[in-house]
């Protein structure tokens, strides 16, 4: 059977988004540019995206609640049924998995007592597998509310959970530091963090994401050890311009090293 509408949000509800939902309107020229973070808004109020938050992004907008949904449904960040405070996502694509992923994945599990996409008993942790998050020189990483902990292991993840079920402060390894997940959702929604020292603590890069810049910039990177394959003893990896250990890490010509292919915009025939 067809569902009944949803409910509208309480008077007092329904007048506080409202205003908040207007002031994010205004940042674009084209109002249903405002879907996805809207779609957060409602996600900061009931903790996931309810019918009823779908009915209030539609009004706002002047759509569908299908058009809505079909958005709300894409995107993974969306939650569609209640979770817990922490969202505790373990990568498991290919290298965090192989680094030790599944099985911090498997042990947390049955820590937990949970499945994928599960909520423990108290409503504190949900845990879920996720896809990269773009942090593979810290494999393998887990994820609380979008903030990094790089580097686990199965034992590191088991403390980790304990204790954000027990209360306890929990830092993340690097960026600003942990919320819940309605206030993550708020932030994400475009709302300023007014957390002391939250946004002067928000750089997420860490060193080893930052080493390539560093190289473009010709700063001089530490030496690091590199072990032959077949074990004989570690050498010390010259600094950029030494003599090179292999040919793959050989320098490859570029347009300021060869003349002859030099970068630049290509004529069209005939010019």
């Amino acid at each position: 059977m067809p569902q009944l509408p949803a409910p509208d949000y309480p008077a007092d509800v329904r007048a506080r988004l409202e205003a908040d939902a207007k002031e994010v309107i205004a940042r674009y020229p084209d109002s249903r540019s405002a879907l996805l973070p809207l779609l957060h808004l409602v996600q900061s109020e009931e903790g996931h995206v309810t019918r009823t938050g779908m009915r209030f992004c539609a009004d706002m907008l002047g759509l569908t609640t299908a058009e809505v949904t079909a958005v709300a449904t894409f995107y993974t960040m969306y939650r569609r049924k209640p979770s817990g405070d922490y969202q505790v996502g373990v990568c498991t694509n290919t290298l965090c998995a192989v680094m030790g992923g599944d099985a911090i994945f498997e042990e947390l599990k049955e820590h937990l007592g949970v499945g994928n996409s599960e909520t423990t008993e108290d409503g504190k942790v949900t845990l879920e597998h996720i896809e990269c998050n773009a942090a593979c020189d810290f494999a393998p990483v887990v994820m609380v509310n979008w903030e990094f902990f790089d580097n686990q292991t199965p034992e590191s993840a088991k403390r980790l959970v304990d204790d954000l079920r027990a209360g306890k402060q929990v830092r993340p390894t690097r960026g600003a530091p942990l919320c819940t997940y309605k206030e993550t959702a708020r932030i994400l929604a475009g709302f300023p963090d007014e957390r002391p020292g939250a946004v002067e603590a928000s750089g997420g890069a860490g060193p080893a994401s930052l080493i390539g810049l560093r190289l473009a910039r010709g700063e001089a990177a530490p030496a690091t050890r590199v072990v032959h394959p077949r074990g004989e003893a570690p050498q010390e990896r010259p600094q950029p311009g030494a003599e090179h250990l292999s040919s793959h890490d050989a320098p490859q010509q570029t347009s300021a090293s060869d003349p002859e292919h030099p970068a630049g915009p290509v004529s069209e025939e005939g010019e």
